[in-house]
């Protein structure tokens, strides 16, 4: 990718776009067997998949770059795109959404009250627990339906954290090096902190999956290295 421009990052938007267009839905179906630990926990990360993006999309125009803030409206649609998935696999399962979670509620919170620069900080948080989390869904889950929604949510993913990551380098390089170096320790730490509340609020799920909650934790802290390294 360039270090400017975001036309490759839109480019590639728009190709996942005419991909999911090509491939249609999973072929949904009713009696899905959902363990309950499991559906209490697919409940919990769709309430966090359902935001509007609104108040990012509002910051990225702000910011005066008109294909950064296209390429932020269609990460936003991926991710409302996220959160009807999650809709229909429960929907299959015979279970609804719920209306809110305390933990989505503390990351709206955070992120709105702050600039578009911490935003995607804290937003960096809730996408690299949740590429673990989705892996973890893909790999561990019983059913096929399961598998089949978390790798479609985790293909994304796994666009969405260096299309941020390419965001936060050119935010950060302004600052000294001591500071960057600073600034994405911190964010380490609370990435750290972020992953063992989501070990500890889905922890039979994670047993069902087969993953432990200090595994998950371990994981999701030592993925965070090389990240933390691109956004310096």
């Amino acid at each position: 990718m360039g270090t400017t421009a975001y036309g490759d990052w839109i480019r590639d938007f728009e190709a996942a776009r005419r991909e999911r267009a090509e491939r249609g839905d999973p072929e949904w179906r009713t009696g899905v067997p959902l363990h309950p630990a499991i559906r209490r926990s697919v409940q919990r990360f769709q309430v966090g998949e359902d935001g509007d993006g609104a108040e990012l999309i509002t910051k990225a125009e702000a910011a005066g770059d008109a294909e950064y803030a296209s390429a932020v409206r269609m990460f936003v649609a991926e991710e409302r795109n996220h959160a009807r998935l999650l809709a229909l696999l429960l929907a299959s399962g015979g279970a609804p959404v719920i209306a809110s979670h305390w933990s989505d509620r503390v990351f709206v919170t955070l992120r709105r009250a702050l600039g578009l620069r911490l935003e995607l900080l804290v937003l960096m948080i809730a996408e690299v627990v949740a590429l673990r989390y989705y892996r973890t869904l893909r790999d561990g889950a019983d059913d096929a339906l399961t598998r089949e929604v978390a790798g479609r949510i985790l293909s994304d993913e796994e666009r969405h954290v260096p299309f941020h990551c390419h965001r936060l380098r050119r935010s950060l390089r302004p600052l000294p090096p001591p500071v960057r170096a600073l600034v994405t320790s911190g964010w380490r730490a609370a990435l750290a902190v972020a992953a063992l509340m989501v070990a500890v609020d889905h922890g039979p799920a994670l047993r069902r999956l087969r993953v432990g909650r200090g595994r998950f934790v371990v994981e999701v802290v030592r993925s965070s290295g090389p990240i933390a390294a691109t956004m310096r």
